[in-house]
């Protein structure tokens, strides 16, 4: 699935699972003047629900929503000229939806213009512009700015470093639903920073981390358990997440599952198993898993 797609899913207001109109109920609506109608329709051809999916079709009903005053059909069609879905790809275009979106309000549209003047991407680079639209994206309720502001706070760029500050907008970010968020949360109170050191607490922001996709969260879960830092060490909890991070496809994840294999931790020793490990974590540039992986080659 292309990323605006997912950011299709994530913004646009709708549950395309839920009870809404069938396509020709949400045709009919737009073509009756419902903006929402029209945004509906446009998601449903985005993503193949209900209809064949068309990003053309798609395309011509963000028009009509964002035309008619609906910020989230300015944001979606702003998407589509930004990757090139539907219509050629233009930079100065998305820009200009993503504007008309944040002016009216929306976070996403905020969020997406804050990145076009981070990278420079339709727009003269300016970092500056950047943070003031990520903030305002965060107060809007766009997780992902509020996650960028966060970070921000935590590596002193272009603000006075502030962990505090940092914290307020990670918690913001993790409370909007931004995986990563969570995971930043855990990552200062696992190693104390702005805050006292709390294994527990970086356990509990790690799993929501590791429920939302980020495999590093699994990771550091796994981790935890096989050093029990703040819990019992529990070598099978350990392989239990260190194999959905490596699954995920954490490199250091598959090297920490060959460790335990080769050592027998809390598991039977294997050398089988240990190697099929390393040589996974090799296969992703992982250093040390090729070096064990060509000891455990040579004793076959």
């Amino acid at each position: 699935m292309k990323k605006s797609i997912l950011w299709i899913l994530l913004v646009i207001g709708i549950n395309l699972s839920a009870d809404i109109p069938t396509p020709q109920e949400a045709q009919k609506a737009c073509n009756g003047g419902d903006v929402r109608g029209c945004l509906t329709i446009g998601a449903m051809y985005a993503i193949g629900q209900g209809v064949k999916q068309n990003n053309i079709k798609a395309g011509k009903f963000y028009t009509k929503a964002c035309d008619g005053g609906d910020s989230e059909g300015c944001f979606n069609l702003g998407l589509m000229y930004n990757y090139g879905e539907g219509v050629k790809q233009n930079y100065f275009k998305a820009k200009e939806l993503f504007r008309k979106a944040c002016d009216s309000g929306n976070g996403g549209g905020c969020h997406a213009l804050g990145v076009a003047y981070d990278t420079g991407l339709g727009v003269k680079k300016d970092k500056l512009k950047a943070m003031k639209l990520y903030t305002k994206a965060c107060d809007n309720g766009e997780a992902m700015g509020c996650a960028i502001l966060g970070a921000s706070y935590v590596n002193g760029i272009l603000v006075e470093q502030n962990y505090t500050k940092a914290l307020k907008f990670y918690t913001k970010a993790c409370s909007g639903g931004d995986a990563k968020g969570c995971y930043n949360i855990g990552v200062m109170y696992f190693d104390g920073q702005g805050v006292e050191k709390d294994y527990l607490k970086a356990l509990k922001f790690y799993t929501k981390a590791c429920n939302g996709g980020v495999t590093g969260g699994c990771f550091n879960i796994g981790y935890i358990y096989s050093n029990g830092l703040g819990v019992k060490q529990d070598y099978l909890k350990a392989i239990k997440f260190y194999t959905k991070a490596c699954d995920g496809g954490d490199a250091h994840g598959c090297y920490k599952l060959g460790i335990i294999y080769s050592k027998g931790q809390g598991i039977k020793q294997s050398y089988y198993k240990a190697k099929e490990f390393f040589g996974k974590a090799c296969d992703k540039k992982f250093a040390k898993a090729c070096k064990f992986y060509n000891i455990l080659n040579k004793k076959e």
